[in-house]
């Protein structure tokens, strides 16, 4: 919300939209908004919120990790749990690179694995390195811990303009 306050509107993409809810809120504050996610399911019932809402948003199932569907670009990125679980994270960061407008931002939530041998999802050093070496510039991070306790933290990106 903060983003969103700070920030006129412009056009979103949620990568990893789940069931629509922040596609909801930013269309509801003026943004024009994509939402993708894999699931099918998850983008019926974001259809089915969005109409309800009385907002439009495009709304695809599709792959965070290609965005092939995506031929134009956006102002703000909004991933939500999604980048911390991705098996390719290169691919995912090529794609946001040729989505994401010069100057766009990426505002990103992710929790972090609890070490190095930990199987399943996470953040991890390396990953945030690679970030860096794409290019995306850092400008803000505020850390904490989900909801089950979790070191967790915000990060707002900004492609160079």
């Amino acid at each position: 919300m903060e983003f969103i306050v700070n920030h006129p509107p412009g056009r979103a993409v949620d990568l990893g939209c789940g069931t629509g809810t922040n596609v909801v809120t930013l269309a509801q504050h003026g943004w024009a908004v994509n939402g993708i996610d894999f699931a099918p399911r998850a983008i019926q019932i974001a259809k089915r919120k969005a109409r309800l809402a009385g907002v439009h948003a495009t709304l695809s199932v599709g792959d965070v990790t290609s965005l092939q569907q995506l031929q134009a670009t956006f102002d703000l990125a909004l991933d939500i749990g999604c980048f911390h679980g991705i098996q390719d994270p290169e691919a995912y960061l090529s794609s946001l690179e040729r989505v994401l407008a010069p100057a766009g931002y990426w505002l990103m939530y992710g929790f972090f694995k609890a070490s190095r041998d930990e199987v399943g999802p996470g953040l991890e050093p390396v990953t945030l390195d690679l970030i860096g070496s794409h290019g995306f510039l850092l400008r803000s991070r505020v850390d904490g811990t989900d909801k089950h306790d979790r070191p967790s933290a915000w990060f707002l990106y900004q492609r160079p303009a």
